[in-house]
């Protein structure tokens, strides 16, 4: 079973002073419609992922001890991510189940739709 993580839920992390990543995996393109803000953030792109592996990651999310909530547009491509950053070693690594399109509709509508 894929370890998930709820829009409510990365609300209260994004709210809290909890270190951890949130791993974009959506296309530079697609954060021009719906965009989160915070340090926490990285964004790395699912097809650069695919293309280099795990070098594509920073420094901090190439720890495979690294909390880290990977979220893209509706939950799909994430889910693949974490799960395969899951075989690769990744301990504490969760699917952001919906996206950021549940979260723009249950939590803020301000980061955008599309």
């Amino acid at each position: 079973m894929l370890p998930e993580i709820t829009v409510s839920e990365l609300s209260e992390k994004l709210n809290s002073e909890d270190k951890f990543i949130l791993l974009d995996v959506r296309e530079p393109h697609e954060l021009n419609y719906a965009a989160l803000t915070d340090s926490r953030l990285e964004v790395t792109p699912m097809s650069r992922l695919a293309r280099e592996g795990p070098k594509a990651l920073s420094d901090a999310a190439q720890m495979q001890d690294a909390t880290i909530y990977v979220m893209c547009h509706h939950g799909n491509r994430s889910a693949q991510v974490t799960a395969w950053l899951a075989q690769q070693g990744w301990k504490n690594v969760f699917n952001v189940r919906g996206g950021i399109d549940e979260y723009a509709r249950q939590i803020d509508q301000s980061v955008g739709f599309y």
